[in-house]
């Protein structure tokens, strides 16, 4: 395993200096753009029903080419780094030009910050390590309960190394480790199965997630929501007052409100907050900011895939908007600062404007008196999956895990329970806020345009009135 950051200009044979005289002309002329380069290794192991049910290792370099031009982009990649592949992607990207001439962007500001460490997690435990530590973890959970029917186990680590040639003569580094373990368990009582899951990881190795006292809870929290969903009763259907959990259900807002907060949804004006600069969008005391500063965190960079340092960013302050997440090429149509948000996938794909780690801020309610202050209402404190329309800002959202809240007690669990309602309009019925502000443990992926990206989200508890809230009781 490669324990050490690789120079691909190196080992390739190319060089900086013959690798810059190369893409000079793809950069003539044009507002931005950039070569990326990218070495990944990745390595995923999933232990299920008793046994070693896959395992996988992979590697992979390559670069992409891109060139900006107004609102065009050209872009070329390949996993062939050579002088062969680089010129056939200098043709490709400089046809957007079509004679411009531009005024190459501001570049983006130096950093030597470093928020995780570049020890590469592949290595350590070893294979036979992780194996032996999945079986633990299986052994754990089934002798926890009797009505454990299944147990799923996975451990997943990758790391990446990126390195940007950008125009002005700025070459930006990053080493990326990222780490994840799932645990999921099935319990059955007669003729009735549910599930749960607890999963957990960061930009760092594995030290900390394979210890004994860790993992154990993992399994633990697993199993307890495996059995509270064994006990839930079908969800009433209608509208009442929510209260949403502190940390991972900060879901909801990532999707229902931060992809419309992102610029280039701003800049075509297809967001729901588009126009809307400086203006009321939520209740007074929702603050809402985008941070990817944050050590360790899976959603945090260094810099983002354009270079860019990333930043703590206000996007709603007090419930006022205040900003957005930009990538350079939308930051500079708008006539705004790059934020830091520039993000990809890989090297096969363009950057855009993507959310790092999306986060209310905290307010001064206990969460209990929340609670208690409801007399009809649904308690959502996990989520599964969800749709969300970022025009009109309305989304559907799954419980995976909620419960009754009646005259200020919570009581039975309920199974099946939709939140149903529109971004813009739930953040203007947020009535109280939580002084228990909690990041959700380590496991978000967001997906936009076919990109899929490592993300955080955290929030305080929180009321919502009068949500439309879909059911499966009769």
């Amino acid at each position: 395993m490669t324990q050490q950051p690789v120079d691909l200009l190196e080992t390739s044979g190319l060089g900086e200096e013959k690798a810059r005289s190369i893409i000079s002309e793809a950069f003539q002329g044009a507002d931005d753009g950039e070569l990326y380069l990218e070495y990944s290794e990745s390595e995923g192991l999933v232990f299920d029903n008793g046994r070693l049910k896959s395992s996988s290792f992979n590697s992979g370099q390559g670069f992409g080419l891109r060139t900006v031009v107004g609102e065009a982009t050209g872009y070329a990649h390949s996993g062939e780094i050579s002088e062969g592949s680089l010129r056939r992607a200098v043709d490709a990207v400089s046809s957007v030009k079509s004679g411009h001439t531009g005024t190459y962007a501001e570049a983006p500001q130096r950093t030597n910050r470093k928020l995780y460490t570049d020890e590469n997690p592949i290595g350590s435990p070893s294979f036979e390590e992780k194996v032996q530590l999945l079986q633990k973890i299986d052994a754990y959970a089934r002798a926890k309960d009797p009505r454990v029917k299944q147990v799923s186990v996975s451990i997943v680590g990758s790391w990446k190394v990126v390195d940007i040639l950008r125009a002005n003569g700025h070459r930006i580094k990053d080493v990326r480790p990222l780490v994840r373990l799932n645990v999921s368990i099935v319990a059955g009582s007669g003729d009735r199965q549910e599930s749960g899951s607890h999963g957990m990881g960061g930009r760092e190795g594995f030290g900390e997630f394979v210890a004994e006292t860790t993992w154990q809870a993992a399994a633990d929290e697993a199993l307890r929501q495996a059995l509270v969903n064994l006990d839930a009763v079908p969800a009433p259907a209608g509208t009442f007052d929510i209260v949403l959990g502190a940390g991972w259900p900060g879901i909801l807002l990532h999707e229902a409100v931060g992809h419309g907060l992102e610029g280039d949804f701003n800049r075509k004006k297809t967001s729901a907050f588009a126009g809307l600069m400086g203006e009321r969008v939520a209740a007074k005391g929702v603050t809402i900011v985008d941070d990817g500063t944050i050590a360790d965190r899976r959603g945090s960079l260094s810099v983002d895939d354009e270079g860019t340092p990333t930043n703590r960013t206000p996007l709603i302050e007090d419930g006022i908007l205040v900003g957005y997440m930009q990538d350079r090429q939308n930051a500079r149509l708008m006539g705004m600062k790059p934020t830091g948000n520039g993000r990809r996938e890989s090297f096969a794909h363009q950057p855009m404007p993507r959310m790092t780690n999306t986060i209310m801020e905290n307010g001064d309610k206990d969460p209990q008196e929340i609670l208690e202050s409801v007399k009809d209402g649904i308690y959502a404190v996990s989520f599964g999956g969800g749709q969300v329309d970022i025009t009109s800002g309305k989304f559907v959202f799954s419980c995976t895990e909620a419960y009754r809240v009646e005259n200020g007690k919570v009581g039975a669990p309920v199974k099946g329970a939709m939140l149903i309602g529109n971004g813009p309009d739930a953040l203007t019925r947020v009535s109280m806020i939580g002084n228990d502000l909690k990041l959700d443990p380590g496991i978000g992926t967001c997906g936009k345009a076919g990109q899929g990206v490592p993300v955080g989200v955290g929030q305080p508890s929180m009321r919502i009135n009068a949500m439309t809230v879909g059911g499966t009781a009769t």
